[in-house]
């Protein structure tokens, strides 16, 4: 098997991110975005869904960290598509449940070549240190729409947000590390159409 690797740069007048990825990995790498909270759910992305990924982000944080978090959520959709190639031999969905103490969050992924977002989260204004919550659906927004996937995310429990941020980014590496997995009895493209790149 060829190796499912991307590098990322992307440098505009709000941020500068360099973002490499192996979806073969283990969980390696260092994410540094200047947003702490955030650096916490990329770790645990990168560990739940055996990536290897190292992000380093500089942003206009004095503004707030929406531009670093969507720009970072480009970056990684972008390897994610870059990496899959054609996306031949891969199993295309996934889908995973994962609890974390009161909270219960889904994710289902297709990875069809078409990007989608079904956003069943309702989550209270706020902030996690710097991270505004309303951050967690742009992040996936941005995501999907880079990576042409469709992303089906829904909390199903939950009270405190920190929690439930927690469960969707996990349920989100679960989902993904099953869809981009190598099925070693498919030989071509899993679609009828025989293409997912489009």
């Amino acid at each position: 098997m060829s190796e499912r690797t991307a590098t990322i740069d992307r440098t505009t007048g709000e941020t500068e991110i360099h973002l490499t990825l192996d979806l073969d990995g283990a969980g390696a790498g260092e994410r540094t975005t200047g947003v702490g909270f955030f650096d916490h759910m990329l770790d645990l992305l990168a560990r739940h869904g055996r990536l290897d990924l190292a992000v380093a982000a500089t942003g206009d944080l004095q503004t707030g960290a929406h531009h670093t978090v969507e720009d970072v959520g480009i970056c990684l959709g972008q390897a994610i598509d870059r990496a899959l190639a054609d996306r031949r031999g891969i199993h295309r969905y996934g889908q995973a449940t994962v609890p974390m103490d009161e909270a219960r969050a889904a994710v289902a992924i297709d990875i069809s070549g078409r990007a989608y977002v079904a956003w069943e989260v309702a989550l209270p204004p706020g902030t996690i240190g710097n991270f505004d919550h309303e951050l967690a659906e742009e992040f996936f927004r941005a995501v999907a729409g880079n990576a042409r996937m469709a992303l089906h995310l829904t909390v199903e429990a939950g009270t405190n947000v920190h929690h439930i941020v927690e469960a969707l980014f996990k349920a989100f590496a679960r989902a993904l590390r099953g869809a981009v997995a190598i099925d070693p009895t498919e030989t071509g493209v899993p679609s009828t159409k025989g293409t997912l790149t489009s």
